[in-house]
């Protein structure tokens, strides 16, 4: 055998071999066709994803943001719509009569005194206005005539339920010192927004 070929490189499928047992070994190293040429690329770690136990807690979720966003938001309407509504009520009950509460404070004591539904249920009754009148703010006519044959004041109560029957506001009315047959058109009004409905009914009406 020729002295100069006593040295021979491992090629083909046998220097294939070698190479995949040292790349395997160390994990870092890549092989070329020769021993001595290391010109190939070099092998970089693939990134792993950390491990979930190194944290706490949740991510927040995009729908319960969306929920929790809307949920306030929808809560803030509602607030300004009852804050609106019952700003108008006041402006408009305010422009009808300006001596207002001072009268209502007289009828509740009426009331106040007051037997059952009071002695005046047969000389009162409610009609209802369109809300285009009023600016947007429920408003009933009540209407009051004196039966008797004696000059009177009437106080009268009208309460506000829902659509479960429960009484979400009420409010006093009244007109003094009515002649035999004379007739008082008092508004009662809510300060509740128009929606949702509310239904109205004398609670009270008292003559005295």
């Amino acid at each position: 055998m020729p002295r100069g070929r006593s040295r021979r490189t491992l090629r083909g499928p046998v220097a294939l071999a070698v190479c995949t047992v040292l790349a395997g070994a160390a994990g870092l190293t890549a092989c070329g066709d020769d021993g001595g040429d290391e010109s190939g690329p070099s092998a970089s770690p693939r990134p792993t994803a950390p491990e979930r136990s190194n944290f706490s807690g949740e991510p927040p979720s995009p729908l319960a943001s969306k929920a929790s966003e809307a949920e306030s938001a929808a809560s803030e309407a509602a607030a300004s719509a009852e804050a609106s509504a019952s700003r108008r009520a006041h402006d408009f009950e305010a422009s009808v009569s300006a001596d207002v509460e001072r009268n209502r404070q007289e009828y509740r004591k009426a009331l106040d005194s007051a037997d059952g539904q009071g002695n005046a249920m047969k000389d009162v009754s409610l009609t209802g206005k369109p809300l285009a009148q009023t600016d947007n703010v429920r408003a009933l006519v009540v209407h009051i005539t004196n039966s008797t044959d004696q000059k009177a004041s009437y106080a009268v109560q009208v309460d506000f339920s829902d659509a479960d029957g429960k009484v979400v506001e009420s409010t006093v009315v009244g007109a003094r010192d009515l002649d035999p047959g004379e007739r008082a058109q008092p508004l009662a009004i809510s300060t509740k927004p128009p929606e949702p409905h509310l239904t109205a009914k004398i609670a009270k009406a008292q003559r005295y």
